[in-house]
């Protein structure tokens, strides 16, 4: 353990208000000596965990130095996975949820997630997403939504904070005040949201309404631009849509996180350190940075100029003050709850809405996610469906990944097909002009096999559906799992729609192509 260092109040707010990420398996030096001073807080990434015992050794060593420190992550399940980055998620993410439409099950599916988080020493998750799924182009929110109907995303997202708090993880609703109706991805550039006053509270609001009803310890902002309700600047930072709207209007009076501050939508237009100086004075509370920069040299460059503003007349030394107090009640909250989570037979702590048990009981929760998934499977054949005995041919036709799923993360049904039918293999085919020449290449490699084809949001990639049309003219009898959005007619011998790329959708959809599934 490192020792603590007296630094002056003001220094340790600026601190405090930080969440930053860094690199390794075990926490640098430099980071230690950090929370030392006074950091609050830290966010780990899919290059921080190799597997639980890991990473709670990870977060034991992080308490060591303080107790209260809290440990946060970006794991929604599904798609957005960094407990399982090497593998996929055991949890299928908000589409699937929202097509099975049960909270009791969303609830479970939550609180076995937390509970999973909990035991490794993880208290706070940036999740879950209450974006209303209004816009199906949109590229960076898609399956991570509950889905496009208002009503739905809201109860879905109180039974997804119910269940998480239920396990002394504290939930982080975002991405106020919602980033569904957007074309443009805020990790590459800033999003602009037409919609009026009455659109917004009818639809966005709805679900965020329902969080703070539901006592969401969290909110994440979006780095978006709403004219309607600034015209200048991104909700971020923004004191008209922080303080106005979130919390003079909707009474929330939680801990308000921003998204990740290196996001171009910030970054590339204001900087980090103006960014995140405007992002507290408009009302947030904690500043979210290390997806992208994740060094010592990026906390102190925010500390400073935090430290300038407020000494400069920028900042106000209370707002300061204000957003760091935030932090430590969220820590305090979480040290409480992981005291209680410890004892046998404990209740739900406060802060959970009432009447949050899941209805299963904890020894049917470990394998709920794939219950889950078998669930949000919607199957359709063109006629009586033969499941497959023999090893075939999948052909993965892959869209680029956005940021927020990354690309680390293995997706699609080859892998647990080939556990089932050993010898099948699998190729991945990217965006191509030649369409012909790509299907060409999929009948050559699959010869006389089954051809199974992969697809996600085909709706959004027209190299995507002509492959698919062409391939299926070619071979009437190809299966197709779409694990996107299913926004597009369903096509081939067997189509299957699993709401999702986790690995539990995987398992489900290789299920019913050969037959094996649950009581099969």
């Amino acid at each position: 353990m490192t020792t603590l260092v007296r630094t002056d109040t003001l220094t340790r707010d600026a601190l405090a208000v930080l969440q930053p990420g860094f690199v390794g398996t075990t926490a640098p030096d430099w980071l230690l000596r950090r929370i030392g001073e006074g950091l609050s807080a830290v966010g780990l990434f899919g290059r921080n965990i190799l597997f639980p015992d890991q990473l709670a050794a990870l977060t034991a060593q992080l308490r060591a130095e303080r107790d209260d420190v809290l440990v946060a992550i970006d794991e929604e399940g599904g798609d957005v996975t960094r407990l399982e980055v090497r593998t996929g998620s055991s949890f299928p993410g908000n589409y699937a949820l929202g097509t099975v439409d049960d909270t009791d099950l969303t609830r479970a599916v939550a609180r076995e997630l937390g509970r999973r988080l909990a035991e490794c020493g993880v208290d706070l998750n940036w999740a879950p997403s209450a974006d209303i799924n209004s816009n199906p182009d949109n590229p960076v929110i898609g399956v991570r939504s509950f889905g496009a109907d208002t009503a739905l995303a809201a109860r879905h997202t109180v039974a997804y904070i119910e269940g998480l708090q239920a396990a002394g993880v504290a939930a982080c609703t975002k991405h106020f005040p919602g980033h569904g109706d957007t074309n443009v991805d805020s990790h590459h550039a800033l999003p602009r949201i037409d919609v009026d006053l009455d659109t917004l509270h009818a639809r966005e609001l709805v679900p965020f309404r329902a969080a703070i009803a539901a006592g969401s310890k969290a909110v994440m902002s979006a780095h978006i631009l709403l004219p309607a309700l600034d015209p200048d600047r991104p909700a971020t930072l923004s004191p008209q849509i922080l303080t106005g709207l979130l919390r003079e209007e909707l009474g929330y009076q939680g801990l308000i996180v921003t998204d990740g501050m290196e996001m171009q939508a910030i970054s590339a237009v204001y900087g980090i350190e103006r960014g995140s100086v405007l992002a507290i004075a408009a009302g947030a509370d904690a500043i979210c940075v290390g997806g992208g920069l994740a060094d010592e040299e990026t906390v102190l460059r925010l500390r400073d100029a935090l430290v300038r503003a407020v000494r400069d007349g920028e900042l106000p030394e209370e707002r300061l003050a204000d957003a760091a107090a935030r932090v430590r009640a969220l820590a305090d909250w979480t040290r409480r709850a992981r005291g209680a989570a410890a004892e046998p037979g404990a209740a739900s702590e406060e802060g959970t809405a009432p009447g949050t048990d899941t209805g299963l009981a904890d020894t049917g929760l470990r394998d709920i996610g794939l219950v889950a998934a078998r669930r949000a499977l919607r199957v359709r054949a063109a006629e009586p469906f033969t499941p497959l005995t023999s090893a075939p041919y999948v052909a993965a036709l892959t869209p680029v990944a956005n940021i927020a799923v990354g690309d680390e993360t293995p997706w699609g049904v080859a892998a647990e097909l080939a556990a089932i039918l050993r010898a099948t293999t699998t190729d991945t085919y990217a965006a191509a002009t030649d369409v012909s020449h790509l299907v060409a290449q999929v009948l050559g490699a699959a010869g006389d096999r089954r051809i199974v084809a992969v697809v996600r949001d085909v709706h959004r990639h027209p190299w995507m559906a002509d492959a698919l049309d062409a391939l299926i003219a070619a071979r009437p009898d190809t299966v197709v799992v779409e694990m996107g959005l299913d926004r597009a007619e369903p096509r081939g011998a067997l189509h299957i729609a699993t709401h999702g790329a986790a690995r539990v959708c995987g398992r489900a959809a290789a299920e019913v192509i050969t037959g094996k599934g649950a009581g099969a």
